[in-house]
């Protein structure tokens, strides 16, 4: 499956959500692959950079790549995201934002975003799991 296969669906009767890093709706062709939650780790599944919101996000999308990359997928083949951030704030979303578009361009997935307490691990500020779409 290519990226102009998933059929992007923002219902003009609906806000535009792109600012905010998701789509309301995505579909697409093909069997389902779920991602389980990436986050922040290293090697042994110990979480890294405690306190560094944006340097987990970002370690996070790319082990999701790697998983995604496991099953022979990449980011174009996801459809929808949860998302689990903790002490959510508008400026943790701004830096989730450009994290997404960074990964996402203009055909962002569709999007579920928590925020939560607390993750399974402590120092855990995100993490992020994915449904994609094996052409």
């Amino acid at each position: 499956m290519t990226v102009d296969q998933r059929t992007i669906t923002n219902p003009p009767a609906l806000h535009d959500p792109t600012p905010f890093g998701y789509s309301h709706a995505t579909s697409a062709p093909g069997e389902l692959v779920f991602i389980g939650g990436q986050y922040a780790s290293d090697a042994t599944g110990a979480p890294v950079h405690p306190g560094d919101f944006a340097a987990q996000v970002d370690l996070a999308f790319d082990r999701l790549r790697s998983a995604l990359e496991g099953v022979g997928l990449g980011y174009e083949h996801v459809v929808r995201l949860g998302t689990f951030i903790v002490d959510h704030d508008l400026g943790r979303l701004e830096i989730l934002g450009k994290a997404l578009r960074t990964r996402f361009g203009d055909r962002l997935p569709a999007q579920t975003l928590s925020g939560v307490a607390s993750l399974a691990l402590p120092g855990m500020l995100f993490e992020v799991d994915a449904v994609a779409v094996r052409p």
